[in-house]
Formats: structure tokens, sequence, C-alpha cells
């Protein structure tokens, strides 16, 4: 079931990582809601490509493109979202990467930074860039796309890094949640667990066989469906919700859609 047309009307919304997965999904169900959608991504083909599938059905998109590592670029894309669309409302920091996975004594300094890097300073420079427009509009709604991985999942064998970056994130969002609640802007982070996407085919595994813990799950360890990972859809219809009014009272809270994965896997 799709959200109501209507529900984001008039609102701007502005989406990290959004040029493919889990990003391109919530552009999509939140252009199709009405917003007009910021698509931000590191690639300019894959924002362009989103955009225009987006304003070719009807709804209303403008492509991007920034690294968030780089608060220049940030600045840049969020001044072009005030000079053509003059506010922002909802703001989805969902960039993000897995990195490397390696034992903690082979995984490299570079290789935690980058992890570290993407993950938690791209949300804390997206925040950051994205604040004083959600100020000006009165108040909104930031949404960060963490993990099961690293809040209630520990057993991803050689994940320290990207593990530590999505525990950050959720205290990230605690913290900003307080500190922006005067604003009227809510802060709430995601926690998704397995769903089909792309995102594990870019992970670099090394030397991570021999640090699996000997875990037995039952048949399936999805509960709800049997073992059958989520979609990027069911999550961009979490976002949504907190982006709409009906969530005006939930901020500084994470929220685990996984299907009950996370129960089994702590």
């Amino acid at each position: 079931m799709n959200p109501p047309v209507d529900s984001l009307s008039g609102k701007v919304a502005l989406i990290t990582g959004a040029g493919s997965g889990l990003g391109e999904a919530a552009a999509r169900v939140l252009a199709g809601s009405g917003a007009r959608v910021a698509v931000v991504d590191r690639s300019a083909v894959e924002a362009v490509r989103v955009a225009e599938a987006i304003n070719g059905t009807g709804g209303v998109a403008m492509a991007l493109t920034a690294d968030v590592t780089k608060p220049d670029e940030l600045a840049a894309a969020v001044a072009e979202v005030e000079r053509h669309w003059q506010r922002l409302d909802i703001v989805c920091a969902n960039a993000g990467i897995n990195g490397t996975w390696a034992p903690v004594d082979q995984l490299t300094p570079e290789e935690w930074d980058e992890t570290l890097g993407v993950n938690l300073k791209g949300t804390f420079l997206t925040v950051r860039a994205c604040t004083p427009l959600l100020k000006r509009a009165g108040g909104g709604s930031i949404i960060i796309t963490s993990s099961g991985v690293g809040s209630r999942m520990f057993t991803q064998s050689g994940a320290s890094a990207y593990a530590a970056s999505k525990a950050a994130q959720v205290a990230f969002g605690h913290m900003t949640a307080l500190e922006l609640a005067k604003h009227k802007i809510r802060v709430n982070t995601i926690c998704p667990g397995a769903f089909r996407s792309n995102i594990m085919s870019a992970t670099r595994h090394r030397n991570t066989r021999d640090l699996r813990l000997p875990v037995t799950f039952p048949e399936g360890n999805v509960p709800l469906t049997g073992g059958r990972s989520g979609s990027a859809e069911q999550i961009a219809r979490l976002i949504w919700y907190l982006a709409s009014d009906l969530s005006d009272h939930i901020s500084g809270t994470e929220i685990y859609i996984d299907g009950g994965q996370s129960l089994l896997m702590g």
C-alpha cells in the first residue's frame, strides 16, 4: 500500500545517497506523496536518472551531486535547494557504505576512517548543512539511516568499523533530537535489517571466515517472513511516516524494521 498522494504536499525533502537502493526508493515514495525532492548522490549520472524518473511520472525532483564527506559540496547542494524552493522540511541522511569487513588487527586505519567518514561524519555534515534551512522553515523532520548492526546485532564477523559507525549514528540522533526540539525539528533513526539491495556487493571482506561464531538460528532468520528479506520500498514507507505529520510527536527514537531479525541475532 502506498502512502496518500498529497500527504507531503508543499514539503521539500533532501535525500543523500538517493541515486540507488534505499535512497532511491525513499525519493520515489516521498515524491509520490507530494514532496518536492532533492536527489543527492555522489554519482551525477545516478542522481539525474532518479530525478528524471520521478519527473517523468508526475513528481517534482532535481538532481544534485555531492559527496557527504565534503562540507563544501553539501553546502552547495543545500544552497541549490534554497534557491529553487526557498525551504526545506525533510532531510534523509541516508548515504552510507559497508566498507571493509576484516579482523580488527588487520583493519587498516585508512579503512576505518573511510567507513566512519562516510557513515558518521557524513551524517553529521548532512545535518549540519541542512539545519539552518529547517530552522527557517519553522521545523521539520530528520531521518537518519542506521542499521540493526551495531545497535542490536553483533554477529556480523569483521564489521567493527561499520557497527561502530551505525551505533554512533543512533547516539547522534538522540543528542540532536534534544538539541533541535526547541526549533520543532524532529530527529529519528531507522535501523533496517536485511533487505534486498546491492550494498553487499560493494562490501570488501578480508579473512572474516574464521571469525564467525558457532551460532545456530531457527530456520529462516527473519521470523516474520520465514527468512525472506525486506524490500527498500518497505523501509521507504517508514521514512514517509517519519517525514509526515502523522509522526509529529515522535523524536529521538530508533525504529527497527527487520521482521524481528535482530531479536534472533543479538
